[in-house]
């Protein structure tokens, strides 16, 4: 039988606060880095498209956004499941600290989309099925939010949350088959890891260096908002006051 004791424990505040702390400068250097090399790689260096000149390069934004919202959703539902079958504290504290990044990541997604598309489409919006369910991911996150902040008790905004990220990753699979489904505007996928890429290495090896700093920028900005969120719920615990007052004491010191 499968040991699941180190599940349980990552559920724990106290051994996720102190295991995200060893994680998070490990996470911002590598997010740095690969953001920084492929986004000055994909924008200074890498050939311009033949048939869409220098205006593809903004997918070096694009798509690890794109990514990175739809991931970010998966998460969170898995984080609602997690919650209501293990009743784990650390499951919601997942899932409301992420909501806001995944928004962001959806709203930079539709953005840097609307701007790829005045030259390629001479539109800047058209009701296309890809377009047209980020923008439902983007109500979804939106809406997340809203019900969050909208029920007092934490318990019940836990679960109304974890039902609504569960009922809402139905539309992940809308998102990505959305251009085989249907007859749409939007090309297919411009980045796989499961296909060889139709792009020279020149082109998508930046791409794959930002779709992988997105990640880990995702993976730092998450774990910080977790920790901040986990002294404020965790504030009257003692390990919570041990760590402040060391906290205190490491800054007083000369």
């Amino acid at each position: 039988m499968m040991n699941w004791t180190w599940f349980h424990k990552l559920g724990s505040p106290k051994a996720f606060h102190a295991l995200s702390g060893r994680l998070l400068p490990w996470l911002s250097a590598a997010a740095a880095l690969l953001i920084g090399t492929g986004v000055v790689w994909g924008l200074a260096f890498a050939p311009p498209d033949y048939q869409q000149g220098n205006s593809f390069r903004i997918i070096y934004i694009h798509v690890p956004a794109a990514m990175l919202a739809q991931s970010c959703y998966v998460m969170m539902a898995l984080a609602g499941v997690v919650g209501l079958v293990w009743k784990m504290k650390i499951a919601d504290i997942a899932l409301q600290c992420a909501a806001p990044v995944g928004a962001w990541m959806t709203v930079l997604a539709l953005a840097t989309g609307a701007i790829w598309g005045k030259p390629t489409w001479g539109s800047w919006w058209v009701w296309d099925a890809r377009l047209t369910s980020m923008l439902i991911l983007l109500f979804l996150y939106l809406g997340l939010l809203a019900l969050g902040q909208a029920i007092g008790n934490r318990e019940n905004a836990a679960k109304a949350c974890a039902v609504l990220a569960i009922v809402g990753v139905v539309n992940i699979p809308i998102i990505k088959y959305s251009v085989q489904w249907w007859n749409t505007l939007h090309q297919g996928a411009t980045f796989s890891l499961t296909e060889k890429p139709a792009m020279p290495a020149q082109m998508w090896l930046p791409l794959l260096l930002t779709v992988l700093g997105f990640y880990c920028f995702f993976g730092a900005v998450l774990l910080l908002r977790m920790r901040l969120e986990v002294l404020r719920r965790e504030a009257r615990s003692r390990w919570v006051r041990e760590y402040l007052a060391g906290a205190l004491k490491t800054k007083a010191a000369p």
